[in-house]
């Protein structure tokens, strides 16, 4: 006679555990072979952040926002940013109606719950900054009036660090507000396959129906808030972060916005693997894309690419001498 299993209670509740799995498996339908990838676009929409998308052209980085975009049902916009833009082409701008004699606001793109920014570096710092108002106050100021955004709200910007003809690098407090940086990579020989014969990602984008509402988002949202923390994570997590303003190879370490953006993207993420409780491994799998971005080291220069490379080097070598809470 066997003993019966009693299968344990499921920490996170069905029906999030199924809402999250499926704005995942949604993306995958167009993004292959890049589940890791996904799931960290899926912990920027949950922890209510802004995601930097830097890879080489090619590699699917305006396909993955657009995803995202389709697979939530509200409103998206994408921006091409030039040279020649301007911040009121971002916010909006004020118009005469000749039939009242008054000024009405006309929304710009930003007015929207889903913002593709892309090619975010080939725009002047005038006009970058434009979003920073927008990226971590939820709202913007036109004309003297503060106008909210709709939630939810979130900027997917994307940008080349290899080619550096017409560009503007993003200043570091413009990097501050990105909650997660991510690289694509490229794919495996079976994914890649797949994309071969796919053929026309358009044709699979358009395909693509919304999963979730917004307000769905919303809630899954604040089910990231209340994920518990327990008090050793929460030294492990700021021992990294202070350990980043005491290393010889930084010049300016993460600030506590960038604690507190730490904290958030390690709830979201354990919610997106399905616990209502951040481990250890949460924060070590989250170290690089958070806080890599956030930190100046001694021989920064002008390449991204190779700037990106020693940012995670540092990090990740302070990961390996911070003692892992038992």
């Amino acid at each position: 006679m066997h003993d019966s299993v009693i299968s344990p209670e499921p920490l996170v509740d069905t029906q999030t555990r199924q809402r999250i799995e499926q704005l995942i498996d949604n993306i995958e339908r167009v993004i292959f072979g890049k589940r890791e990838v996904v799931k960290l676009s899926v912990t920027g929409l949950l922890a209510q952040g802004h995601v930097l998308i830097e890879d080489v052209p090619g590699m699917g980085k305006t396909t993955l926002a657009q995803a995202l975009a389709r697979s939530i049902d509200c409103s998206f916009t994408r921006i091409q940013f030039t040279s020649d833009m301007l911040p009121a082409d971002i916010l909006g701008i004020s118009v005469l109606d000749p039939k009242t004699s008054q000024f009405e606001f006309r929304k710009g793109p930003i007015f929207s719950s889903v913002v593709l920014a892309d090619e975010v570096n080939r725009t002047p710092p005038k006009t970058q900054s434009a979003l920073l108002e927008a990226m971590s106050e939820f709202h913007v100021s036109v004309d003297g009036a503060t106008r909210n955004l709709p939630r939810p709200f979130i900027v997917l910007a994307t940008q080349n660090p290899i080619e550096h003809e017409g560009t503007y690098t993003l200043p570091e407090s413009q990097l501050d507000r990105f909650l997660l940086r991510i690289e694509v990579g490229y794919p495996d020989t079976a994914s890649e396959l797949r994309i071969m014969r796919r053929r026309d990602p358009v044709a699979a984008l358009t395909e693509l129906t919304p999963v979730l509402t917004a307000d769905a988002v919303c809630e899954l949202q604040e089910k990231a808030r209340d994920v518990m923390v327990e008090e050793s994570v929460s030294q492990y997590m700021l021992a990294i972060v202070q350990r980043t303003r005491q290393n010889e190879h930084i010049r300016l370490g993460v600030s506590p916005r960038g604690a507190l953006a730490f904290c958030q993207a390690c709830q979201a993420r354990a919610l997106v693997e399905g616990r209502d409780y951040v481990t250890p491994d949460d924060v070590k799998h989250l170290a690089l894309p958070v806080l890599a971005h956030r930190v100046i080291v001694n021989s920064q220069g002008g390449d991204l690419a190779v700037t990106a490379r020693e940012r995670e080097r540092v990090i990740a070598d302070i990961l390996k001498r911070t003692p892992i809470p038992v």
